[in-house]
Parts: structure tokens; sequence; C-alpha cells
């Protein structure tokens, strides 16, 4: 299974969401899967590919062209092939079409909006494919506290829970992504 890693890319990220999303990564690849991710060396994103490589998993890597020509943040300097599309926008198609599955590790606004994006398009079924967040250390626990909040006020149906799973144990994660999806219809969702 191709599995896209979404999360941070910055070098001042605590060590330990590092060394958690590493042996993610190795776990992943010894399990026979590889890696489609944003490219970048730091955070989360090189820590991924660190593990992934160490588990001598495939790293497909995605890259804007302005990242390299304008050095906004280090490119991981080990994929096995490395896309560099023009924008932001054709680096996220590029990562979706390639994926099988996606895991949202801790990130920043970057991340977040990779997650509502494929959150969405799973909503609209436009694919079916597994979507999983790494809680790493209770990150995400806010995340989960405002969808709830949103489905009591009525802004989100309360089975849009049910297309992702959140876990911070690795056992779970990996359990969750290795098992086939229910596939369902708009009408479905919007139904609830």
């Amino acid at each position: 299974m191709r599995i896209c890693v979404f999360g941070a890319a910055s070098p001042t990220i605590d060590n330990d969401f590092k060394e958690k999303v590493e042996l993610m990564g190795k776990a992943l690849a010894l399990r026979g899967h590889s890696l489609v991710f944003g490219g970048g060396g730091n955070g989360l994103m090189g820590a991924a590919a660190n593990g992934f490589k160490a588990g001598g998993a495939h790293i497909l890597g995605v890259i804007p062209k302005f990242f390299r020509n304008e050095t906004v943040e280090a490119i991981c300097g080990f994929c096995d092939e490395l896309i560099e599309p023009d924008t932001m926008r054709e680096r996220k198609q590029i990562m979706e079409d390639n994926a099988d599955a996606f895991i949202i590790v801790p990130g920043g606004i970057g991340t977040f909006e990779e997650f509502f994006e494929i959150l969405t398009l799973k909503q609209l079924c436009r694919h079916n494919k597994p979507i999983a967040i790494y809680n790493l250390n209770g990150y995400y626990n806010e995340l989960g506290y405002m969808m709830e909040a949103a489905i009591a006020k009525n802004f989100v149906k309360e089975n849009c829970l049910g297309l992702y799973n959140i876990t911070e144990n690795l056992d779970e994660l990996i359990e969750y992504l290795e098992s086939p999806e229910e596939i369902r219809t708009v009408k479905e969702l919007k139904e609830g």
C-alpha cells in the first residue's frame, strides 16, 4: 500500500514527536508499505522518510519547484522518486493520486488544510481511502473537540466521524489502514 503522510516540516519540533513518527514509518515499511509525502527533509516529514527508508520502503517525494528555488525548506535527499510540480495545488493532487491511504501526523496550517481536503473529498465520495490521524501526545485532541462542537451545532453530520480514525496507538493505526473500508454514497453520508 502506498501511504501518504501529511505532517510538519519544521526543524524545531520536539524529538519525541520525530522519534515516534520515525518508528511509525519503519513499522509500516516492514509490513511492505511505501511512502508518498511532501518531500521535506526536516520535521515530521523528514522523520517519516527516515523511518520508511530504515524499513527498506520505496519513497516518493513531491515538492514544488519554488521550494528549491526559494529555499523554502530542506528537501529530502534520498527519495527514490522526487516530483517537482509548479504549485502547492499540483503537489497535493499528485500525492492524493499516488496514495492508497493517508496518515496525518502533527502539523501546522498546511497539514490541517491537507486533512480537511481529503476528508471533504471522502465525504463527497471522490475516494474511499483510509484516513488515519496519529494523535501523538494528544496533539489532535482539540480537533476532536472542534468536530464534536460542529456536530452538536448541526454544521457537520455525525457520520463524518466514521470517515477517519483518530488514535495514538500505532497498532490500532496500522490495523485501521489495513482493513477494507465500506463504500458509502454521498446521499447516505448526508442523510446520516
